[in-house]
């Protein structure tokens, strides 16, 4: 009779099964399934004239961009340590596997059961006629239960969904981190080799200086020259000697941020190439536009905050529908622990279960419309990121040319005023002009090669800062 019982709950729960999982798999999944919404776009680049090509520079690797074998070390060092970095590869590592236990509500729960009891009854009740006299026993169980929801308005499949999107969102999280990783790096690599070639200008100038005032004091000495001169060459060497602290100081500053996208303690920095010897490429080809947003991991981070909100509205719908559970069990129950395995033992139960929400004081409608503008949100954010990308291509490309007509200009000032300072000086020992001419001519020298160190510097920078905005870096 046992044997009778067990193939009877066995044919029967898998009789229902069979005909539940088809419900449960072609069931409705309420709420709007995700389309991409339209953000508008430029037809090209703002600032390039002609046709676009689909190449873009952000196609290419990170060390083919680089340039510096330094620089490439430095960065593959600042990706194996990085702490941000290291953050948001934990948060992949734990989205994926909050998606692993949204996805596990779709099967059936099982689980092993046990137990026992004592249980001692009042010896003065009235028992019924016939009852047996001992008002003491105990009971042993164990058994397999099994429930399951079944998920026939999709709120378990929207809520996977979303843990899915919201994975997805942190990979792309991660790839942004590597972006603005390796665009860091780069730009304070080329910011200290600016500051260390315009120390390297400062020191020079102050060589010069130094000569100059030996030039004069001796002059003094020997009744040729006056006291005016000599203090001009002096007050000029002091205000050439200031800029080398304050250069050094924002060396070292620059050298602790690097350390610090570095994962590692304040130090000094390697160097490799100078400023000087970094060329711009002779094109940079930048890409369609409409193609940025599928490179700009920012972009598909938030579109997939948008998928994951749009599927909680679906979820958020489904909690106005009723619920429907099955939960089984099948097991024994006997006095005696050796008994347990007895056929006489033996316990089952099927029991399907229904709830419809029918009053929660608007608890459901509050959540459907907090999901609905928790979508609102992740809509405005998704348009703002596929904006805010164009702009930051739109800076770079504007950045990039004015340094570069920047750094032409200064570089014809740099070559006349060289000449210029050497015409001074050649007037001054003939007697046609007055250490003023020489020292004008000294001071925008200095000043002008400062400024053309920080045009060769803002537009390398600027070329970085363009790869970062078309969404290269991650590879």
């Amino acid at each position: 009779m046992a044997t009778d019982i067990k193939s009877a709950f066995r044919f029967a729960s898998r009789t229902a099964i069979a005909a539940i999982w088809p419900l449960v798999l072609g069931g409705c999944m309420l709420g709007p399934d995700y389309r991409r919404p339209e953000v508008p776009e430029p037809a090209t680049f703002r600032g390039v004239e002609g046709q676009q090509q689909a190449e873009s520079i952000a196609d290419a690797n990170w060390s083919t961009v680089a340039q510096d074998p330094v620089l490439e070390e430095l960065i593959r060092v600042a990706i194996a340590n990085n702490l941000d970095l290291r953050t948001a590869t934990a948060r992949v590592t734990e989205a994926r596997a909050r998606y692993g236990i949204a996805q596990s509500f779709m099967y059936p729960e099982v689980g092993a059961t046990g137990g026992y009891s004592s249980q001692q009854d009042s010896r003065l009740a009235d028992l019924p006629q016939g009852s047996a006299s001992d008002s003491s026993y105990e009971n042993w169980n164990a058994g397999i239960q099994v429930s399951w929801e079944l998920d026939l308005f999709g709120r378990i499949r929207r809520e996977s969904e979303a843990a899915f999107a919201q994975y997805l969102a942190t990979e792309q999280g991660q790839r942004a981190v590597l972006v603005s990783l390796v665009g860091d790096v780069a730009s304070n690599y080329l910011l200290m080799r600016q500051l260390d070639l315009e120390l390297e200008i400062a020191r020079q100038t102050v060589v010069s200086n130094e000569e100059t005032v030996r030039f004069y004091r001796n002059r003094l000495e020997g009744g040729l020259s006056n006291r005016l001169e000599l203090d001009t060459a002096v007050a000029n060497l002091a205000r050439t000697s200031n800029l080398i602290p304050q250069l050094e100081r924002q060396i070292a500053v620059t050298e602790n941020a690097l350390s610090l996208l570095l994962g590692r303690p304040p130090g000094p920095i390697e160097r490799g190439d100078t400023l000087s010897a970094r060329h711009m490429p002779a094109s940079v080809p930048l890409g369609l536009p409409a193609s940025l947003l599928e490179r700009r991991p920012d972009v598909q981070a938030a579109e997939q905050q948008l998928v994951a909100a749009n599927a909680q509205v679906g979820a958020a719908k489904a909690l106005f529908f009723p619920r429907i559970s099955l939960t089984g069990l099948y097991g024994s129950v006997s006095g005696d622990f050796s008994d347990l395995m007895n056929n006489d033992a033996e316990v089952w139960s099927v029991n399907p279960s229904l709830f419809a929400p029918v009053f929660q004081g608007g608890r459901i409608s509050r959540n459907y419309e907090a999901s609905k503008a928790v979508y609102e949100q992740a809509f405005a954010q998704y348009h703002q990121s596929a904006l805010n990308a164009y702009r930051e291509v739109a800076n770079a490309l504007v950045a990039l040319r004015s340094f570069g007509d920047s750094r032409v200009v200064l570089q014809s000032g740099v070559d006349a005023l060289q000449d210029a300072a050497a015409l001074s000086r050649l007037r001054y020992e003939a007697g046609l002009a007055s250490y003023l001419e020489i020292l004008n001519a000294d001071q925008q020298l200095l000043d002008q090669r400062i400024l053309l160190a920080e045009a060769r510097g803002g537009e390398l920078r600027a070329f970085v800062e363009l790869y970062r905005a078309l969404g290269g870096g991650w590879q």
